[in-house]
């Protein structure tokens, strides 16, 4: 069902037909992201991302608005810290619109000097917004921790003094460094003919010519260590976390299990150990920081400032535990039917197809197919889970993030004696 089609400019096309839907995701991607920034315009790629929304040659922003409200679609866009995806998903018979829009914004957008000046305010309390979402502001906090003086660890929305430093010349000569036929892909999934949409995408992309320098894949090495941060507010947010898996790297099947057993959904040891018996939590859950040369992998809980501690220990004590005691053959088989699930209802989007295809091709250079993934998943063993908690969850390579009132001296934390 995947198909891919190069063209001569070196633009790549991929598809995926999803005959039996009524609607298309079509996505172009950059091989651009905040890793990709140097320091001083650190949020850069995610400012421009912003500009392309704000008109053309041809199209207001309320032009650009008014196109795909008027057939019910879908338009928006995100940054991360290695790609930027432009995207629009619409009924199948609105894909030459979505494509025509799309293209339209990503080549002949004019960053108005004006424009960028509003658009660097609306940065500025999207700044405001993340600062006031503690959930949100540890994750980067911990990244900020781990990652210390790396790319990777800076936020992708950069700082207030670096958005507010960029002019529109900037931002021109970012896309024309960074935005070429070979850092780019056009992806799109659902019910699209593969044929007709690469002649639509090269009659769009007439004149996008030439090529630039492809980023180079920023690989720190985690530095654990503790961070308390002062905030007013109800709750203390905690992140304990170790260095991960690169989303290159073929254990990470592994870890997809190990992330499951250990955080990943209702039956989840944390789930049960820290909400169900003992009522510490409302949220608690792991997550994966994936990148193409490195990776996170962490816990987070939000809970009153008097149980961070215990909430800490029982964290630390299931780390162990996965460590010392292998997973019984029932937990294993519930992990792996939990992560195939998942995986066949994400496929009935035609979104999550269309993100797929764009970041497969970007990190892997090639499609991995769901049947792939369920044989990967299902090959895992219990020793190879205990063996990988053992190399990345050792008390030595742990970090610890608090967000919250809590007093930094009341925290003990194993690696304080260190």
């Amino acid at each position: 069902m995947y198909r891919k089609t190069t063209l001569p400019s070196g633009l790549r096309v991929i598809t995926e037909a999803m005959p039996s839907v009524r609607s298309a995701s079509i996505g172009i991607w950059a091989d651009v992201g905040s890793s990709s920034e140097s320091r001083e315009q650190r949020g850069i790629s995610h400012l421009i991302e912003h500009m392309l929304f704000k008109g053309t040659d041809t199209r207001s922003a309320r032009a650009i608005a008014e196109a795909m409200d008027g057939v019910g679609g879908n338009l928006n866009a995100f940054t991360d810290k290695e790609t930027t995806c432009y995207y629009a998903k619409v009924m199948d018979r609105h894909v030459p619109l979505a494509i025509d829009v799309l293209s339209d914004m990503f080549l002949h957008s004019t960053f108005d000097p004006q424009e960028l000046a509003k658009e660097q305010k609306v940065v500025l309390e999207e700044i405001k917004m993340y600062d006031d979402s503690p959930d949100e502001l540890i994750h980067d906090l911990f990244l900020q921790t781990m990652w210390g003086g790396s790319d990777l660890g800076d936020p992708t929305i950069g700082f207030a003094s670096t958005v507010t430093a960029a002019t529109s010349h900037d931002l021109r000569e970012h896309m024309r460094l960074r935005y070429a036929p070979n850092s780019v892909i056009v992806a799109a999934a659902g019910n699209i003919d593969h044929d007709a949409f690469v002649d639509m995408v090269e009659t769009q992309f007439t004149g996008f010519a030439g090529a630039c320098e492809l980023p180079r894949a920023d690989a720190p090495v985690a530095r654990p260590s503790k961070l308390v941060r002062q905030k007013e507010s109800e709750q203390a947010y905690v992140v304990v976390g170790a260095q991960g898996l690169s989303v290159r790297d073929d254990r990470r099947y592994m870890l997809s299990v190990l992330d499951t057993i250990l955080g990943g959904g209702m039956s989840s040891r944390l789930f049960q150990e820290i909400r169900e018996k003992r009522g510490l939590v409302y949220t608690v859950y792991t997550f994966q920081a994936g990148y193409r040369a490195a990776g996170l992998f962490g816990v987070y809980a939000g809970t009153s400032p008097e149980n961070v501690q215990p909430c800490v220990d029982v964290i630390a004590e299931q780390f162990a535990l996965l460590r010392d005691v292998r997973v019984s053959d029932g937990e294993l088989r519930l992990a792996k039917e939990h992560i195939k699930g998942s995986l066949t209802l994400s496929l009935e989007s035609t979104s999550s197809r269309m993100l797929r295809l764009g970041r497969n091709d970007f990190v892997l250079g090639r499609q991995v197919t769901p049947e792939e993934i369920e044989e990967r998943v299902e090959a895992v063993q219990a020793e190879e889970i205990q063996a990988l908690a053992a190399e990345l969850l050792t008390e030595d390579k742990l970090g610890l993030c608090i967000l919250g009132p809590v007093d930094e001296s009341a925290i003990a934390w194993n690696r304080d004696a260190a």
